[in-house]
C-alpha cells in the first residue's frame, strides 16, 4: 500500500537512484509550453515528492507553485535542494485521497500518482479532488504508466492506463488536448512506458 512510511524509506535510500528519477522534468515543461501556460499561472504538483519539476519551474520564472505529497522525506529533499528559493514555494504534506484543495489552480500536474490508486473509490476521490482544485480554463497534465508499462513500481502494484481510461477519468468537464506514449529512461538504463495526457477544463 502507498503510505508515507513506504515513500519515506524509498526516498531515504537515495532519490537519484530510484526508477522514477529524472534530472530534468523536460516533458512536463514542454507540455506547459505547448499549452501556452504563462509564468504567472498557479501550478499544483500532485505527488511532488523530491521531483525536480519545482526546480525547473522556479528557474523559468514561475512564482505560484504548490507541491503536495504525503512523504515528508521527499518534500524535504526538494526543499533542501532548492535552497533559498524554497521559501517562495507552498509545501503541503497531505495524502491526496483525503486532501481538500484550499484553492483552485490554473495547472494540475501529476506525474505518477494516479497509477498507484488501485481502488476505484480512490480513483473517484482523485477525480473529485481534480475538479475541486481546478476551474474552467485550467489545464491538467497527467502522466501514468501506459498499456505496456510496468505492473510494479517502487515495490508497489500499479494500474496501467490507456487513453479511454483517462477520458473516463476526465469526464465531460475536461477536453483532452493531446495524449502520447513516451518511454521514461530509468537511472539503470531500463525504460518504462508512460501515457501523457494534457486536457483543458471546460
Amino acid at each position: 500500500m502507498s503510505t508515507p512510511t513506504h515513500w519515506d524509506t524509498a526516498y531515504a535510500a537515495g532519490d537519484t537512484t530510484r526508477g522514477w528519477y529524472q534530472p530534468q522534468a523536460a516533458r512536463s515543461v514542454d507540455m506547459l509550453d505547448q499549452l501556452e501556460v504563462g509564468t504567472d499561472a498557479s501550478i499544483v504538483d500532485i505527488g511532488a515528492g523530491a521531483s525536480v519539476l519545482v526546480d525547473d519551474l522556479t528557474a523559468l520564472g514561475f512564482t505560484d507553485i504548490t507541491c503536495v505529497d504525503h512523504s515528508p522525506v521527499g518534500l524535504a529533499i526538494a526543499r533542501e535542494r532548492l535552497g533559498a528559493a524554497a521559501d517562495s514555494v507552498t509545501w503541503i504534506e497531505a495524502d491526496l485521497r483525503t486532501w481538500s484543495p484550499p484553492r483552485e489552480y490554473d495547472v494540475w500536474h501529476d506525474r505518477a500518482v494516479l497509477h498507484f490508486l488501485l481502488d476505484d473509490a480512490d480513483v473517484e476521490r482523485y477525480r473529485a479532488t481534480l475538479l475541486a482544485g481546478t476551474h474552467p480554463g485550467s489545464v491538467a497534465i497527467i502522466g501514468v504508466f501506459g498499456p505496456e508499462g510496468p505492473q510494479m513500481c517502487a515495490g508497489l502494484p500499479v494500474r496501467r492506463y490507456d487513453v479511454a481510461m483517462i477520458d473516463r477519468l476526465l469526464g465531460t468537464e475536461f477536453e483532452r488536448v493531446s495524449s502520447n506514449i513516451a518511454d521514461h529512461v530509468r537511472p539503470d538504463g531500463d525504460t518504462q512506458q508512460y501515457l501523457w495526457t494534457a486536457a483543458r477544463r471546460r
